[in-house]
């Protein structure tokens, strides 16, 4: 009895985690941001990571705004300075110790000095874990750990699924009971469900990373690597039969990966959709007519192609490239602060779901602490990254707890 009461507990959890991966890889992109990422302490200072709209790192930097250094001023003047010599627009605060005390400074700063920059925080569940990894060594070998836990702070909200797929998924926080269940099932779960989102949204062949590229349909990680090196040594891609110039990538595994990567100004426009090399003959019999009009049948007898590969190909002409995560709703930027303090039970305010249990979910409001919505108060279906409407019911002072209920 105790070994098929574990065993339901296990696939539960197991199914609970894929879920709230999937949900968490398809976080959808803050695009054009140039960033100021910071991983907050109080002693050893907050550290700095400057990163343009690619997530290309450009400069570092520790500030000493919190208890016990306290050092504002000084810390106000490297921060404005970081802001106009790169043209920042979005400052990202990592949510672990001395987060808080950082977001006052900075709100505080964006006030005082009136600049136009938002600010947002970003969970950094497993940043330290990818900081001293041999990935994290290999992308900036010059690097503290420190301030590679501040880049990957910064990019998780540029390109969150790029970023994600560096660290552990067990290292994210989006499940409950991971490390009690067993590990390979786990790991074989999280390994199909992050090659499904990767799949589906696509990856830009000239700046996806090896560790992103090992997820796509076909490609191993020493192919990863080795498109990687033919990037660098010959420059962009323009077509993907490029890639067929790679030592044992062949023609079998060019049919695999090919429609899942994307070259966004390449020299022909169909690069950059699914549409796999093989159908662009297809395809550009299909551009010159009506879209919205086409008899399916007739003409999937007349080009001698499939019905359901040609309704793919009419989709992704009307639409090339669609991102999926373009239909979820945008993390908030906020420029103001809201305390503890603040919080009265009756308030009501938006906040972003960031986990979902079997007890209950977790609302970002902009706080160190999160609210908490108790499963039988969950009157709808919640994904993770859903922004909701919500309502204070109840607040524990000492123990800082946030009770809420969805509005």
């Amino acid at each position: 009895m105790r070994n098929q009461l574990t065993q339901k507990a296990e696939n539960r959890a197991i199914v609970i985690f894929s879920k709230n991966l999937k949900q968490l890889l398809l976080t959808p992109p803050l695009k054009d941001k140039r960033i100021l990422a910071i991983d907050p302490g109080n002693k050893t200072g907050c550290k700095i990571a400057v990163l343009d709209e690619n997530g290309k790192f450009l400069e570092k930097a520790i500030i000493f705004p919190t208890p016990p250094h306290n050092d504002i001023e000084n810390s106000e003047k490297i921060v404005i300075e970081l802001i106009k010599k790169f043209d920042l627009n979005l400052i990202v605060i990592g949510n672990g110790t001395a987060s808080r005390e950082t977001q006052k400074f900075i709100v505080n700063t964006i006030k005082k000095f009136n600049l136009d920059v938002k600010y947002i925080f970003a969970n950094e569940a497993g940043a330290s874990v990818y900081s001293v990894s041999k990935l994290a060594m290999e992308e900036f070998p010059n690097l503290d750990p420190t301030i590679r836990s501040a880049i990957s702070i910064g990019r998780r909200v540029q390109d969150p699924l790029s970023e994600f797929v560096k660290i552990d998924p067990k290292s994210l926080g989006v499940g409950q009971y991971q490390h009690d269940v067993n590990q390979k099932r786990l790991e074989e779960e999280l390994n199909n469900i992050t090659k499904d989102v990767v799949n589906m949204v696509g990856v830009n062949l000239n700046t996806a990373s090896a560790k992103l590229l090992e997820y796509v349909s076909g490609i191993t990680p020493s192919l990863a690597k080795k498109i990687v090196k033919y990037r660098e040594k010959h420059g962009k891609f323009i077509e993907r039969k490029q890639l067929l110039n790679i030592e044992g990538l062949g023609e079998k595994t060019f049919e695999q990966c090919a429609g899942f990567l994307r070259i966004i100004d390449g020299k022909n426009p169909l690069e950059k959709s699914r549409i796999h090399p093989e159908q662009y003959e297809i395809a550009n019999k299909i551009i010159s007519l009506n879209l919205d009009n086409i008899d399916i049948e007739k003409l999937s007898k007349e080009l001698n192609v499939g019905i359901l590969t040609l309704k793919d190909i009419i989709n992704e002409l009307k639409n090339p490239g669609l991102d999926p995560r373009e239909s979820i709703p945008k993390p908030k930027l906020f420029d103001d602060i809201l305390t503890f303090e603040d919080l009265r039970i009756g308030l009501r305010l938006q906040g972003k779901v960031t986990n979902i249990t079997d007890f209950g979910a977790f609302i970002d409001i902009g706080l160190k602490e999160s609210a908490f919505l108790y499963k039988k108060l969950i009157t709808r279906d919640l994904n993770i990254n859903d922004i909701v409407d919500i309502e204070i019911i109840d607040l524990d002072q000492q123990l800082r707890h946030i009770k809420v209920k969805l509005i």
